[in-house]
């Protein structure tokens, strides 16, 4: 009896467990066209940033904004001051260049992945696909999981009644001998 008690539970908890692996929640084209448009704006956002902090470098890099940069500073060598401030302006102007390169080419992938999120999400609209609809088929009552339950507890019924048929039939054969 213990042993078709444990393969009732394990039965149960077969059915009860999901019997394939749901995907994850994917956004809808258009959620994912939107999201596509709200990173394209920051990004231009940080172009922007990044393109008026060059034009600063370039301003900062003339001669005379250099010499107006050290005017508080005494030294014995100011030759030597200005060349090391006209370095560190233009290894700063590179690698800001460099971060305005990266991200053209983060906002041109963008905006080609933005265009094929926009070819999805008309070919969705086209189909009449809803998230509304599949929101409504993934929520209905009789769900395969509640059938197959249901399909057990009818098995295991049918299990527990034979068992129990069969023990009476036992019990009154030995009671006749």
């Amino acid at each position: 009896m213990k042993s078709h008690l444990r393969l009732l539970l394990l039965a149960a908890l077969v059915v009860l467990c999901p019997l394939q692996g749901r995907p994850q929640d994917k956004p809808s084209a258009a959620e994912t066209v939107e999201n596509l448009k709200l990173q394209i704006i920051d990004i231009k956002a940080r172009e922007d940033n990044l393109r008026l902090r060059v034009q600063q470098l370039d301003e900062d890099l003339k001669p005379e904004n250099i010499e107006r940069a050290l005017a508080g500073v005494g030294s014995t060598r100011p030759e030597e001051l200005r060349e090391q401030r006209r370095r560190q302006l233009t290894i700063e102007k590179t690698a800001v260049v460099a971060q305005l390169d990266e991200t053209a080419a983060l906002r041109s992938r963008l905006e080609a992945d933005l265009a094929a999120a926009e070819v999805d999400a008309y070919q969705q609209s086209a189909k009449g696909y809803t998230v509304q609809n599949e929101m409504l088929v993934s929520q209905s009552p009789i769900t395969f999981r509640w059938l197959l339950l249901a399909a057990l507890v009818v098995v295991a019924g049918i299990g527990v009644s034979i068992i129990f048929v069969l023990r009476l039939r036992v019990s009154a054969g030995r009671n006749d001998n």
